[in-house]
């Protein structure tokens, strides 16, 4: 099948067709992915709870980053790559083109991604100038979550529903290919996803943005963690290659997320 780019989930916009989105670390698990029809495999650097076994994602290097994204491409015929940038690896806008220059040139990745608002802008501005697309991440922002005092949903007060529109605007404004929503109400995803050109793919954010994305590990039940945001799709199938092709069904059916995945 003819290879994802930043145009094919711009037309799948534009078509209502909804975008399946998967975490992934490594070629078997990339392979596997690729070939149940997964349009999006982000490098998350989510790897430092689930692969590395930290608490937090704040100690994953660029050079964990650049390997993974590495092997992950090994796998990805079809596939879209996202790669995170770590902690504190885009500070500055110049920090930023020359860190994701190496995510790209060594790890291969087709798209960073970067946490962050309004604040990002100057850096999304540079960086997509020089022809590196990115994606951006609002809402919940784990790479913050000590400043944050832990985690919790967004979106359900004015003041937060006012900003972090701002933070999407802005953000599309600058030259974001596609946002990550994450930990937000509902309703504010699928009025975000309605005001952007761009798409949005949500992670416990609802129904109404143009995609989804889960961590792997949560979504086949291996990770330990219960989270109202997930499903297990190994219950009923059986095989890891079904509950992915399940996952990527229920997404572009719109089943998946329920409403009991969401928040009000």
């Amino acid at each position: 099948m003819k290879k994802v780019s930043v145009t094919t989930l711009r037309n799948m916009k534009e078509a209502g067709e909804k975008i399946a989105m998967l975490t992934c670390y490594d070629a078997t698990f990339a392979t596997i992915l690729d070939t149940a029809g997964v349009d999006v495999l982000l490098v998350g650097d989510s790897l430092g709870m689930v692969v590395q076994g930290e608490d937090s994602t704040v100690s994953v290097t660029l050079d964990d980053m650049i390997y993974h994204t590495a092997i992950v491409r090994q796998g990805a015929a079809r596939s879209l790559v996202i790669a995170d940038m770590p902690f504190m690896t885009y500070a500055t806008p110049e920090q930023a083109m020359a860190n994701a220059a190496r995510l790209m040139s060594e790890g291969n990745a087709e798209v960073v991604k970067m946490e962050g608002g309004e604040w990002l802008a100057d850096t999304v501005s540079l960086l997509s100038s020089r022809g590196i697309p990115v994606c951006a991440h609002i809402g919940l922002l784990p790479q913050s979550v000590h400043k944050l005092g832990g985690y919790r949903v967004h979106g359900r007060d004015q003041a937060s529903v006012k900003q972090i529109m701002k933070d999407a605007l802005a953000l599309e404004k600058a030259g974001a290919e596609m946002i990550v929503i994450e930990l937000v109400t509902r309703d504010l995803a699928a009025e975000i996803s309605k005001a952007v050109s761009i798409p949005v793919i949500g992670i416990g954010a609802g129904a109404g943005c143009d995609g989804q994305v889960l961590v792997l590990h949560d979504m086949l039940g291996i990770g330990g963690r219960y989270m109202k945001m997930c499903k297990d799709f190994m219950q009923g199938n059986d095989s890891i290659q079904q509950a992915i092709e399940s996952y990527v069904e229920e997404v572009r059916a719109g089943t998946f997320p329920a409403k009991e995945h969401g928040f009000d």
